[in-house]
């Protein structure tokens, strides 16, 4: 990832927790009535609540809900667009390495919601196919619930040198994130390529993933290359520096 001006430290921002009395907390996201993982011109807002499918988290308070508009979320410029954004369930947008490291949000958890970017090169023919995928998780916290979570994700993912996919190696490298939010977490994961038949083809693949604090809210990107190739660390570089000014930009 390249090292881009410092963002600006995060300024005190409006609370997000809206207290509504006698309404149920809702779970995932709406979208008016597209499926998720559709593919939407222009995706309405997202509402989203504490994810259910994690052993860690609470039931939420039926008093409380929390809103993540669609508009939190990045967009890519449209010459890097492939196909429009649309929403996607968190426990597939998440990553997973040794176990479950990105998703132990933990009982201060308020919402969580995910999006999905397909993306290409500026300069690729319609005919290509898509160079990748980003996805990006936002979560949402009470007190210092987002410090806390990123700091369970660095430990988890220092624990996790390294893991098996599909039979082969993958080796797992972490380290800080200068300039990106109040703090950031990239994490890079390289293989040997194989051909279909499993054969190693002399080559090397990579991808990233970037957790991201932005006061009381933490922000997951990760990028996974086309039908198993390499990412394009460019591509995500500014999709995670554009993604976290956005929410900077939404928490005012």
């Amino acid at each position: 990832m390249s090292r881009d001006t410092p963002l600006p430290t995060v300024r005190a921002r409006r609370m997000l927790v809206l207290v509504l009395p006698l309404l149920a907390f809702t779970s995932g996201c709406t979208d008016g009535g597209e499926q998720a993982g559709s593919d939407p011109s222009t995706p309405p807002p997202a509402t989203a609540s504490a994810p259910s499918g994690q052993a860690d988290q609470p039931s939420p308070t039926p008093s409380t809900q929390v809103t993540i508009p669609t508009s939190a979320f990045v967009e890519l410029p449209p010459e890097m667009q492939k196909s429009p954004r649309r929403t996607t369930p968190v426990a597939d947008a998440l990553p997973k390495l040794c176990a479950n490291e990105f998703g132990t949000g933990g009982r201060q958890v308020t919402a969580s919601a995910s999006m999905t970017l397909t993306y290409k090169e500026p300069d690729d023919p319609e005919s290509n196919v898509p160079q990748g995928l980003i996805h990006q998780t936002i979560f949402t916290f009470d007190g210092d619930g987002a410090a806390d979570h990123l700091r369970r994700v660095r430990a988890s993912v220092q624990a996790c040198p390294s893991y098996k996919q599909a039979g082969n190696p993958v080796t797992v490298e972490s380290r800080a994130l200068p300039g990106v939010g109040d703090e950031a977490l990239l994490v890079t994961r390289a293989w040997a390529e194989t051909n279909l038949n499993g054969e190693r083809t002399g080559g090397d693949g990579s991808n990233q993933i970037v957790v991201a604090r932005v006061d009381s809210v933490v922000t997951v990107f990760h990028d996974q290359g086309w039908e198993g190739a390499s990412g394009n660390p460019a591509i995500m570089d500014r999709a995670v520096r554009d993604g976290v000014r956005t929410i900077d930009a939404w928490q005012r």
